[in-house]
């Protein structure tokens, strides 16, 4: 058990709250945080939950009070014996709170507590749905992801208790171990043994294979909770053509996240923001960054947040920030930042909720010290709040234009060579010269096309395909000129380029 947890507790119980609310999928882990602080107070300690009622929580098999099934009977009660009562917890309580009567019971015991200050009632629940007048007098704990003591921890008990039952075969290194509890990180105690058990359940080995099964589980909660998404980063930055300044810089970055650069005193970078021409390469260097890093990439799409957690968006998001920073060092993506937080910066129809969320990214942003690296992209300049592109938020800022001559060159062959086709048997520089706008999804959509002309005529692809496919289809910056000549003079003196 995490000894920041209980130490937390304590602190609002010395303050003399009289409610402290917990929010926590890990009611079983918060029920201990609890009893240990009660065991140590030496108080008394109260439980109710709907399906039981009222019952002392000292002892393990004690009685229900009679009629205290519904809140409001136990919230009676406890008014109706004198103080003190030390401890009182209730379970999904926030659930029952649309009753008036059981709202006003609860305002009432509270009340009682802020006049002795010898007691405290103790709110856990899966989600922030209390009332605000109760938000309001009551503090707030969030308790902690398991970290890597704890973690390890969690596999050894794991182990013995499977091994009571059934043979099971560990064969761990140090190092197998560390990155079992790297992937783990960012996971709740519950999910950690379910993750440890998943490994062992069919062939009863738990070894340097389960390194992997442990990520697919963890890619699998991420995905439930909507959060965070791991995104695989298979991409290295020999498949990116041009991009030499941003490539160096991540280079001359790529061990400050590790643990022996904090030991020295190196602070971890912040991030970068990539600004350019749609297709020009910025999510693929997100990507390749991570895999260059050899770091796990999460991608936090900010504008799902307005859609799916209605009511719930801005805890959602310091959620992910955290879970974020449980899973560091960890690279952070932020696809199309302009998109989530365009109305930030003028009046919105949303009631000011884009402006709060844009807020709490800024301020994390700022005060965040964990190994978390971001990398936002966007498009559209003029989308986005002027707050984002100040010193301090980001690192470094850097506009990614379109490819130059010799880069076109690199994205040609890097495609050919995707497609199994020798570049050297291709007139690259003519085929370069040909594409001159063309950003390298554009480049790649050329080829694409060409590939499948030679499958309808049966014929190996050739200069003269590719070519006939460029030529057929003009590129943004001739379709948007206006646009992208507009976003080229805005960097010009704003930005680092790229390449």
């Amino acid at each position: 058990m995490a000894e920041s947890d209980i130490e937390l507790l304590n602190e609002a119980l010395a303050a003399r709250h009289p409610c402290v609310s917990m929010l926590t999928f890990e009611e079983e882990y918060a029920l201990d945080v609890v009893f240990n602080s009660a065991t140590a107070r030496g108080g008394q300690l109260w439980i109710w939950s709907n399906s039981f009622g009222l019952r002392d929580g000292m002892l393990r098999d004690s009685m229900p009070i009679n009629d205290t099934t519904h809140p409001a009977g136990a919230l009676a009660y406890l008014l109706q014996i004198p103080t003190p009562h030390g401890l009182v917890v209730f379970l999904d309580l926030a659930a029952h709170l649309s009753d008036h009567k059981t709202l006003r019971l609860l305002r009432d015991l509270m009340g009682r507590y802020t006049e002795t200050g010898d007691s405290t009632v103790i709110l856990i629940d899966p989600s922030d749905t209390l009332p605000a007048v109760i938000q309001g007098a009551s503090a707030r704990l969030e308790l902690s992801f398991p970290a890597e003591p704890e973690l390890k921890g969690i596999i050894k008990r794991t182990v013995e208790d499977v091994k009571r039952n059934n043979k099971l075969q560990v064969n761990l290194t140090q190092a197998d171990v560390d990155a079992i509890v790297r992937n783990l990180r960012g996971l709740t105690r519950r999910q950690a043994r379910q993750a440890i058990l998943e490994c062992v359940a069919r062939d009863r080995v738990l070894d340097r294979m389960d390194v992997e099964t442990v990520m697919r589980f963890k890619r699998r909660v991420m995905s439930k909770t909507g959060l965070l998404e791991f995104v695989e980063a298979p991409a290295s930055m020999d498949e990116i053509g041009g991009l030499g300044k941003l490539k160096s810089w991540l280079e001359t970055r790529k061990d400050a996240l590790s643990d022996r650069a904090q030991e020295v005193g190196i602070e971890p970078p912040r991030g970068v923001l990539l600004l350019g021409v749609q297709g020009a390469g910025k999510s693929l260097a997100a990507k390749a960054c991570a895999t260059a890093w050899q770091r796990p990439l999460l991608r936090m799409d900010v504008g799902a947040f307005f859609n799916r957690f209605v009511g719930e968006t801005e805890r959602n998001m310091r959620e992910a920030f955290r879970q974020a920073e449980m899973m560091a060092p960890v690279v952070l993506w932020v696809d199309e930042i302009e998109k989530a937080f365009a109305s930030a910066s003028a009046e919105s129809a949303d009631g000011g909720l884009s402006k709060r969320m844009f807020g709490a990214l800024l301020t994390w942003m700022q005060e965040h010290k964990s190994s978390v690296f971001l990398i936002a992209t966007a498009n559209d300049i003029k989308s986005l709040p002027p707050e984002l592109m100040r010193k301090g938020r980001f690192d470094e800022i850097f506009f990614v234009d379109l490819p130059t001559t010799e880069a076109r060159r690199m994205i040609f062959s890097i495609h050919l060579k995707k497609r199994n086709c020798d570049p050297s048997l291709f007139d690259l520089d003519k085929l370069a010269e040909t594409s001159t706008g063309f950003s390298g999804a554009e480049i790649e959509q050329a080829i694409r096309a060409a590939v499948f002309t030679g499958f309808a005529k049966n014929t190996l692809l050739s200069d003269q395909m590719i070519v006939e496919a460029i030529k057929s289809s003009p590129p943004l910056s001739v379709t948007m000129a206006e646009s992208v000549a507009h976003l080229r003079a805005w960097a010009k003196n704003r930005c680092v380029a790229a390449d």
